[in-house]
């Protein structure tokens, strides 16, 4: 099992966290992370973009003019797309996108890419993020663990100080534990999650994960019910 440090907002170490095999210790599979990528890209298109062809323009499908012996050439409608606002011949539609990735696929995709977060030397766990609602305590808190550039923090959405320290800050990326992502782990360098944080992406990504899915469910289910 891999070890990696517990380290509190003044990089100083508090203890260790032993991480699954299963989830942080995935071999590297390319392949796999770029169909995931491609899934999540694709699945990012609105597809809402339509032109209109002859039958959408509005106009009268009335016969301009006799088809012989007036020297013209001839037409059959205004709504041609030969016309000044005529319709639009083989013009974008809209269409669905996505690509369907089936779940194991999607999960060991993000296995893998946790795993070699791991491996970099790039994947910090930290005991807590308890921070003021400042953007300059949460910046500073960045630089004592030493984590420079694009980095993605994984903490319970219910810490609300943290979501609005971090929310200016360009680099950064607040995230739940269910709610990690193929794409923003390969586009942020960096990983920082908290000890509960890590314990419940390891849940949801390992064997047991339909006891963590339940759990999230019902998480879900009660801040609707709060809401409501």
């Amino acid at each position: 099992m891999p070890t990696v440090k517990v380290r509190n907002l003044k990089n100083e170490e508090v203890g260790d966290l032993e991480l699954s095999d299963a989830v942080f210790g995935a071999e590297l599979n390319e392949s796999l992370i770029h169909a995931a990528v491609k899934a999540y890209l694709a699945g990012a298109r609105q597809g809402t973009v339509g032109t209109k062809t002859r039958g959408d323009v509005s106009g009268s499908g009335k016969k301009l003019w006799k088809q012989k012996g007036t020297g013209r050439a001839r037409i059959a409608s205004i709504r041609s797309p030969l016309w000044k606002g005529g319709g639009n011949v083989h013009g974008p539609q809209a269409r669905d996108w996505s690509q369907p990735l089936p779940k194991k696929m999607r999960r060991g995709a993000l296995r893998s890419a946790l795993s070699e977060r791991l491996r970099e030397g790039n994947l910090v766990v930290v005991e807590a993020l308890g921070v003021q609602p400042k953007t300059k305590d949460f910046v500073a808190a960045l630089a004592a663990l030493g984590l420079e550039g694009k980095t993605l923090v994984v903490d319970s959405i219910d810490n609300d100080n943290l979501v609005l320290a971090a929310r200016n800050v360009k680099a950064a990326k607040v995230v739940g534990p269910y709610g990690v992502n193929i794409y923003d782990v390969l586009y942020h360098e960096k990983l920082v999650m908290t000890r509960s944080a890590a314990e419940a992406l390891q849940a949801q990504l390992g064997p047991d994960r339909k006891a963590a899915e339940a759990s999230g469910e019902a998480e879900e289910n009660t801040q609707e019910e709060e809401a409501a």
